[in-house]
């Protein structure tokens, strides 16, 4: 009796450490994902608290609130079952359209990188973020509709990017790295959203007390967080430009194209050479700029082709559809 309750102890032991040992790979692969996705993840935090200029100031965190609430649901609910649903169907879709998603991003860069060069026209969910409601209700529902609109789009990138880096792993693993992902992407992005949008509130605090250190502050933090809001989005466009361009070279890698990502290799070895107590940086650095350079070329002939070609096709698929339902009434 004693020695079968020992070996039954020692069988749930095992069990105990498999499952530990599965949920801390879990964890890494995870880890792994996000950092891929790091360029996102700042264009996020960069682009969200537009949402909420102009609003009250104690309608900013609930609307950022609810806003992260539609990120959730796109990740978990939408994105989330769809990703597992095609490694499962047709896994060697991902590749491409991590590859399409990846041209988007470098498309939405390129913008970036235009609107410093001279303002242009990117801007449309501003222009319609201005035009104020009706009612203060519907200016904060046409919002959060606008924001979650756009998250979807960068949460697929997210999930799409996660799902590329567990691809090999059993459906349980790509479950859960993708559920880790999805929380602790949104938890972070939309926490430090809400403490971008509540510093001006901190400093106008600290600025009003008593203290003179403390109103120095205030004020450096008030003064300064426009100037920050601007590092952020440079920061997000170079990100996205790097992580576009590089799922690009690597995907074109995965499908037989080795040429691109070996001349980067090589390109980043060879600087490298001439600093090598900091090879390692070097090599990053010099991969990611090369990476970042691809991307802005490769968004402005996205941005070229979806102009001339794919916008003007849709149009006229839309309109010979709607002739065509117009004919048959």
């Amino acid at each position: 009796m004693s020695s079968g309750l020992i070996a039954l102890l020692d069988d749930l032991a095992a069990l105990t450490k498999m499952a530990a040992a599965s949920l801390d790979d879990a964890g890494t692969q995870a880890a792994k994902a996000g950092s891929k996705a790091a360029g996102i993840v700042i264009d996020d935090a960069a682009v969200t608290p537009r949402y909420v200029v102009g609003l009250t100031a104690d309608r900013e965190l609930p609307i950022i609130r609810q806003i992260a609430v539609g990120s959730l649901k796109n990740k978990l609910l939408l994105l989330l079952p769809g990703a597992l649903l095609l490694s499962w169907l047709a896994p060697w879709v991902i590749t491409p359209l991590l590859m399409a998603g990846a041209a988007f991003l470098c498309m939405e860069g390129y913008h970036k990188v235009m609107d410093l060069i001279h303002p242009s026209s990117h801007g449309h969910d501003d222009e319609r973020l201005t035009a104020a409601p009706q009612t203060t209700q519907e200016r904060e529902t046409e919002r959060i509709e606008s924001a979650v609109r756009t998250d979807f789009i960068l949460s697929a990138e997210i999930m799409a990017i996660t799902l590329a880096s567990v691809s090999t792993s059993p459906i349980w693993m790509q479950a859960v790295v993708l559920a880790v992902v999805g929380l602790g992407m949104t938890f972070l992005v939309y926490g430090v959203v809400a403490l971008i949008v509540k510093a001006d509130d901190f400093g106008v605090y600290l600025a009003a007390s008593g203290s003179g250190t403390l109103r120095c502050l205030g004020r450096l933090i008030v003064s300064g967080m426009p100037f920050f809001l601007k590092a952020l989005s440079f920061v997000g466009m170079i990100a996205m430009l790097w992580v576009g361009g590089g799922i690009l070279t690597h995907g074109l890698h995965e499908i037989g194209v080795h040429g691109p990502e070996e001349t980067i290799h090589h390109a980043a070895a060879s600087v490298a050479e001439f600093m090598p107590s900091l090879a390692s940086f070097m090599t990053w650095l010099t991969s990611a700029g090369i990476a970042a350079i691809l991307g802005t070329l490769i968004g402005a002939f996205v941005d070229f082709s979806v102009k001339h070609f794919l916008a003007p096709a849709y149009q006229r698929l839309k309109s010979s559809v709607k002739a065509s339902k117009e004919a048959s009434n």
